[in-house]
């Protein structure tokens, strides 16, 4: 969902090039029928959508990382350090309503479609704001 999301935000713009990966995702794994479906009533297209573990090449080559949750972000410090000035969080540049700034997202699965809602008006607001922080401090 949020690669959907953040591919929607930057459409049209050639200096970025979105992927996402999981820390304990199954390799080609297809979105659920609730991301599809949040995905769509968000306009964010997700097809053709399969799932990756994040790699030592995938980060090679990004210029930044962006995790759900805390936890994530400390998976990927004790598996890959020496990338550790590329992690951010995805609510580190948004106070989140009750939860504050650097809130980690919700893992709606097994939640209903109202938790995955939650999730995308979550990154709704969330979404921007880092493309505030990569266009302000591109160089």
């Amino acid at each position: 969902m949020a690669e959907a999301m953040f591919r929607q935000t930057v459409e049209g713009r050639d200096d970025y090039e979105v992927k996402s990966a999981g820390v304990a995702a199954t390799d080609g794994a297809r979105c659920s029928v609730e991301t599809a479906k949040t995905c769509e009533a968000m306009d964010a297209p997700i097809d053709g959508f399969r799932s990756q573990q994040v790699t030592r090449t995938l980060l090679e080559e990004a210029t930044h990382v962006f995790t759900m949750t805390a936890g994530h972000l400390s998976v990927l410090e004790r598996r890959f350090p020496e990338f550790s000035d590329k992690y951010y969080m995805v609510c580190e540049f948004v106070d989140v309503p009750g939860e504050g700034i650097g809130a980690d997202i919700p893992d709606p699965i097994g939640m209903g479609a109202a938790a995955y809602m939650e999730v995308a008006e979550i990154l709704d607001m969330a979404i921007p704001t880092i493309v505030e922080y990569l266009d302000r401090t591109a160089g």
